[in-house]
C-alpha cells in the first residue's frame, strides 16, 4: 500500500515510524509523499526517515495523489481540517486512515456522513485505547454478563498539569480548531463507552467552565521563550530541551507564525478546563462523565453498574508532553491498573490484567499492526473503528459543547441527519 502522510506535526511520527520500523509492518507498506502547510516540518520528517520523499502543500493535494500513485492517506492534520481530506479520499476510493477526532462540528460531520453514503466507502479512525489489554478485559467482562444488565457508567478522566496544561499552549486552545477538548480529547473516552456498552448516544446535557487556566491566575505573557517570569512559572516549557519540538516548531514558525509554547494563561483561550457531562444511550444506559485538565496525577476511574453488581477500573498513567522526544515528564507513582468486580450479595474479587509500558498501555502497537497489515483476523471484540464509530464518538462531544453553549439538553438527532445505511 502506497501512503501519503497528510500533516507532519508531532502526532504523525507514530505512523511514519511504524511504516519504517515496526515488525510486521515494515516492508509491507510504503510512505511515498508528505503534505503540510509547513516546508520545514516536512523536511524534518524526511530527515527522521533518512529519505527524500516528495513534499506537497495543501493546494497540491490532487497533484500529489496522481503523481505519486497514492493508494492510501493518513490524516494527522489539525482537527478542523480532517474532514476535507477524509471526504476527498473517500471520493477517490483511497484507503483513509484518520487520527481522532474524525472532525470537529456537526456540519463537517454531516458532510462526511453524506460522502460515506454516496460512495459506499468507509474509513478507519484510530482509537488506540480500544486495543490496550486492560481496557479490552473490561469489554470481555461486560459481554460475559458479569454484572447482569448494565444500567449506568461513572467515568472520570484526569489530565495533570504536565499533559493537561499542554493543550492550552497549542492550537487546541481555540475551539474552532479542536471543537474543544470535549471533542478532541473526550472523543477517546466517549468511543470507549460506546464500544464497552455496545450502544450510541441519544441525548446529552453538559456544563463547562474555565476555572484554572485563566489570565487572572498568573501574569500573562505571549509565550514561554520570551517570558521573564520563567523561573517563577510552574508551567514554563523550554522547547530547546527537545530536539523534536525545536525542529518541528521553533525552527518552523517563521513559515506559518505558529508557536508551540504559548502561555497557558492567555485570555485568548476559549475552551473549558472543567466539565461535567450526562449522556443517555440508545440501550437506556446512563453515563456520568467528567474531564479535568489540572489534576495532581494522570489517569482515570470508571465504574459500570449493573443489575448483578459493579465493575471498577482505576488507572494511573505516566504523564508526558506531546512531541517531547517520547520522554516521560513526571510520574506521581508507578503506573498501575486496578480491575475489580463487586457482585451483589457475594465477595468482591480482583481481575488480573496485562499492563505494558508501550504507548497507550500497549494499544498503539496493536492498533498499528491492525490498520497497516489489514489481515482480517478474527477480533470478537471488534476493536477496529470505522466512520460510524468516529461519528458517534464526536457527536457526544459536539452535543456536550452545544449543550454548554445553548444552556439546555441536546438530542443527537438535532445535530445531524443519519443516512439510512449508517444508522
Amino acid at each position: 500500500m502506497r501512503y501519503a502522510l497528510i500533516g507532519t506535526g508531532s502526532r504523525s511520527s507514530m505512523y511514519y515510524k511504524a511504516i519504517q520500523d515496526l515488525d510486521g509492518v515494515k516492508g509491507k507498506n510504503e510512505l511515498v509523499a508528505l503534505l503540510d502547510l509547513n516546508e520545514s516540518r516536512m523536511q524534518y520528517v524526511n530527515k527522521c526517515l533518512d529519505l527524500n520523499l516528495p513534499v506537497y502543500k495543501p493546494h497540491q493535494f490532487n497533484e500529489m495523489l496522481e503523481k505519486e500513485n497514492v493508494e492510501g492517506i493518513i490524516v494527522t492534520t489539525k482537527d478542523s481540517h480532517h474532514h476535507y481530506y477524509i471526504i476527498e479520499g473517500l471520493k477517490r476510493d483511497l484507503k483513509v486512515i484518520s487520527e481522532k477526532p474524525m472532525t470537529t462540528d456537526e456540519e463537517k460531520c454531516q458532510e462526511i456522513l453524506n460522502t460515506m453514503e454516496q460512495t459506499g466507502n468507509d474509513l478507519i479512525v484510530t482509537f488506540n485505547y480500544r486495543y490496550s489489554p486492560y481496557r479490552s478485559k473490561v469489554k470481555e467482562l461486560l459481554e460475559q454478563g458479569t454484572i447482569g444488565e448494565l444500567t449506568m457508567v461513572e467515568f472520570h478522566w484526569f489530565l495533570d498539569t504536565t499533559h493537561g496544561a499542554d493543550y492550552y499552549r497549542r492550537w487546541h486552545r481555540n475551539i474552532n480548531n479542536s471543537g474543544s477538548l470535549l471533542v478532541h480529547k473526550s472523543t477517546h473516552h466517549f468511543d470507549l463507552v460506546n464500544w464497552w456498552i455496545d450502544s450510541f448516544p441519544v441525548e446529552v446535557f453538559a456544563l463547562g467552565k474555565k476555572r484554572f487556566y485563566q489570565a487572572e491566575t498568573f501574569p500573562y505573557h505571549l509565550r514561554c521563550s520570551t517570558c521573564d517570569l520563567s523561573s517563577e512559572c510552574k508551567f514554563y516549557l523550554d522547547l530547546s530541551e527537545s530536539e523534536e519540538l525545536t525542529a518541528l516548531y521553533t525552527k518552523a514558525e517563521h513559515e506559518d507564525g505558529y508557536f508551540r509554547d504559548a502561555c497557558v494563561f492567555s485570555p485568548e483561550i476559549n475552551i473549558w478546563d472543567t466539565r461535567a457531562v450526562t449522556v443517555g444511550y440508545k440501550n437506556d444506559v446512563l453515563l456520568s462523565y467528567s474531564l479535568n485538565n489540572y489534576a495532581p496525577y494522570e489517569g482515570y476511574k470508571v465504574a459500570f453498574i449493573g443489575t448483578k453488581g459493579r465493575i471498577e477500573q482505576d488507572v494511573v498513567e505516566a504523564s508526558y508532553i506531546s512531541g517531547h522526544d517520547g520522554q516521560v515528564e513526571r510520574r506521581t507513582r508507578e503506573n498501575n491498573v486496578r480491575l475489580e468486580v463487586f457482585p451483589l450479595f457475594d465477595e468482591p474479587y480482583k481481575v488480573e490484567v496485562e499492563v505494558e509500558e508501550s504507548g497507550h498501555g500497549g494499544g498503539d502497537i496493536r492498533l498499528l499492526k491492525d490498520i497497516f497489515l489489514d489481515e482480517n483476523t478474527a477480533d470478537p471484540l471488534k476493536r477496529k473503528a470505522g466512520g460510524r464509530d468516529g461519528v458517534m464518538s464526536i457527536l457526544t462531544g459536539i452535543a456536550a459543547r452545544r449543550s454548554i453553549e445553548w444552556g439546555r439538553k441536546v438530542n443527537i438527532e438535532e445535530l445531524v441527519k443519519f443516512p439510512t445505511s449508517i444508522k
